[in-house]
């Protein structure tokens, strides 16, 4: 029996410590908020340099629009002045231009796209930053509880129920003859209370008596004397 107790006892340690090497979900949790607002903080960079790089592609194709226009509008004016020779450089700009348009057109199309993938990306990660927050608080909770029920069921299979029962009959049993003892001081000093009151009581009475003695003596010798005189004066 004493045997596979041991081997209990070292099982229990041995799962206590793994448990207490294990990672701090409180701790856990609060990292993975930091990296993902690192990550989000990051990823609103990059979609920053897009929507620049975007604004750039985009004002560069209207710029080449706007120059294949006015190449456009000189060979229109060179042709209406006779000026044929200057008419074709002017067209000849117009395509280089049209070329630009095109290349510019295809690149603004193609930052554009980019720009709204990263845009998709950065409310994904913002949404999920946002869930893992209002999360946040009952995880923790839950890791307290879980860490308070631990800490009572070991405290609960470390005590000694039998021992401990016996410590609190014994103090049970000192409170019983402290107020016993407590009890006796009481009756003996409520004996002498009283013993004391009826030797007073006593004392006052004799008192009283021997005060009425003494008057109704002095009365007599009173009422002695006046008869003595009353019986010498019909003499």
């Amino acid at each position: 029996m004493g045997i596979f107790s041991r081997i209990g006892d070292v099982l229990k340690a041995n799962i206590n410590d793994m448990i207490d090497r294990a990672e701090d979900p409180e701790k856990m949790v609060k990292q993975i908020i930091l990296d993902l607002q690192k990550e989000v903080s990051q990823a609103t960079q990059a979609l920053g340099k897009a929507m620049a790089s975007e604004r750039m592609a985009k004002r560069q194709y209207e710029n080449a629009i706007k120059t294949s226009a006015d190449w456009e509008a000189k060979a229109k004016a060179a042709l209406n002045a006779g000026e044929v020779e200057l008419a074709k450089k002017a067209l000849s700009n117009k395509v280089k231009a049209d070329e630009d348009v095109k290349q510019y057109g295809q690149m603004h199309e193609q930052i554009s796209a980019q720009t709204a993938q990263v845009r998709e990306q950065v409310e994904a990660m913002k949404a999920k930053l946002e869930e893992a927050k209002s999360r946040q608080a009952m995880l923790i909770a839950r890791s307290q509880m879980a860490k308070t029920q631990k800490n009572l069921a070991q405290s609960v299979g470390g005590m000694d129920a039998s021992s401990a029962l016996d410590k609190f009959n014994r103090m049970e049993e000192k409170v019983s003859r402290q107020e016993a003892e407590a009890a006796a001081f009481a009756d003996i000093a409520g004996t002498s209370s009283d013993s004391d009151a009826k030797t007073f009581e006593e004392l006052e009475h004799d008192m009283h008596v021997d005060a009425e003695l003494q008057r109704l003596m002095a009365e007599m010798r009173q009422t002695d004397v006046v008869n003595d005189k009353e019986g010498s004066t019909v003499q």
